[in-house]
């Protein structure tokens, strides 16, 4: 995402402590306290300009939730939209996604959302896929036992590869669209992505992914 660098961005950031959790890894197994709530905890790695992330909060005052967007100059755009809501139930992360093992603690997290996250085409750079294994062992790691990760995106060959690595790393595909804006699907959120490519008539692909459920003697831990 090319955005124009926005230099007062930090700062205002820095200075939005009701939205904006600056040092996240200090509340590892306690965002519930930071919501001032027990409601479950559903992240978005990779919230761009916050369309998604906000009209899901505004929809599900019964859920909280958390946007990671690593981009300054466009988690500001997120900051803003919050400020505008004035929802008390969604919070922002400005740092990288790949860490979420260090901002939450084991199986603190209900759901995971991936929306049109950066494909990486060439073969050699499948690891930086946010649907390669070792993003997926990261989070299954924060998630409850048998949470999910729901996803979407444009890119076909993304979505392609992000199938085979969920089924090879054991999880259950429940549900698939191979064309989402032409299903019976309800209650879908369009990301500022999603409503761009939509209007020029590109498919938008979606997955409900599920890990297996944790034995119980590890959910015990």
């Amino acid at each position: 995402m090319r955005v124009r660098n926005k230099p007062w961005a930090a700062e205002k950031l820095a200075e939005s402590t009701q939205y904006v959790v600056m040092e996240p890894a200090d509340w590892k197994g306690k965002w519930q306290e930071r919501f001032g709530n027990e409601q479950p905890i559903h992240v978005e790695i990779g919230s761009g300009k916050g369309q998604f992330i906000v009209e899901m909060a505004r929809m599900h005052p019964e859920v909280n939730y958390i946007g990671i967007e690593r981009q300054t100059s466009v988690a500001v755009m997120t900051l803003d939209k919050m400020i505008e809501s004035g929802l008390k139930n969604v919070q922002l992360l400005n740092t990288d996604g790949e860490n979420v093992a260090d901002f939450f603690a084991e199986g603190e997290v209900a759901r995971v959302y991936l929306n049109f996250s950066d494909p990486w085409p060439k073969s050699k750079h499948d690891k930086r896929r946010l649907t390669y294994k070792n993003f997926l062992r990261n989070y299954e790691q924060i998630l409850v036992s048998g949470g999910e990760i729901h996803f979407k995106t444009d890119n076909q060959g993304l979505f392609e590869y992000s199938l085979a690595s969920f089924s090879q790393y054991g999880m259950t595909l429940k549900q698939v669209w191979l064309d989402l804006h032409k299903s019976d699907f309800e209650g879908n959120i369009m990301t500022e992505y999603e409503a761009k490519f939509s209007s020029r008539g590109d498919r938008i692909y979606r997955v409900e992914a599920a890990f297996p459920k944790k034995a119980a003697a590890d959910s015990e831990k």
